[in-house]
């Protein structure tokens, strides 16, 4: 990726940080190369402090890191995106965000996160996990734990027990989730489907 740390003379650009999981902006700092290269190397933002005139994790004192997800450049490559989840409030005021605006971590959210787990683990399919094995038993077995614990959950709801209800039905959704990145799709495209259906 291309950045344009020259466009302007002091050799710094703007990033934006933005929340993986609820889409907020949370904050506005500026990097050099320097920063950038810290920040795509530790995973943890780093900027460029006009005031402190030296690089500046942010984090470093409070331990509210910025865990870096993803950065991408803008149309003329003298800006950043990048999308974190943060590691506790991001203004130094204590605030969630530099604009004194709450953004609350729904457990909602969880599921892209867990989303994005399975894919990972589909990807490095790594020894001793439960989701590697899954992914290695192909589709008829992944199938086959899709529809034991959908009939599972049936029989927990017929038996009016909420939290084997609940317990049951959390299984059927993450072997579902392996099922589709199996094949290629995820949970995000059963939100399209459904939304398409929706009046």
């Amino acid at each position: 990726m291309y950045i344009n740390f020259n466009k302007e003379s002091t050799g710094l650009i703007p990033a934006i940080i933005q929340d993986q999981h609820t889409n907020k902006v949370l904050m506005l700092g500026f990097m050099n190369e320097e920063a950038y290269n810290k920040t795509v190397l530790d995973g943890h933002v780093t900027f460029y402090s006009r005031t402190r005139k030296r690089l500046w994790t942010k984090g470093e004192e409070s331990g509210n890191f910025l865990k870096v997800v993803s950065v991408s450049s803008d149309c003329d490559q003298d800006s950043l995106l990048i999308k974190v989840i943060p590691v506790g409030p991001v203004c130094h005021t204590g605030a969630d965000t530099c604009w004194e605006e709450a953004n609350p971590k729904d457990d909602f959210y969880f599921l892209k996160t867990l989303q994005d787990f399975i894919a990972k683990r589909k990807k490095e399919m790594p020894e001793g996990s439960y989701t590697t094995s899954l992914f290695e038993s192909g589709t008829a077995k992944i199938a086959q734990k899709v529809g034991e614990e959908a009939v599972e959950t049936v029989i927990e709801a017929m038996a009016n027990n909420d939290e084997r209800l609940l317990y049951e039905a959390s299984d059927l959704l993450y072997h579902l989730m392996v099922l589709l990145s199996h094949k290629g799709y995820s949970i995000s495209d059963l939100a399209t489907e459904l939304k398409k259906r929706h009046k």
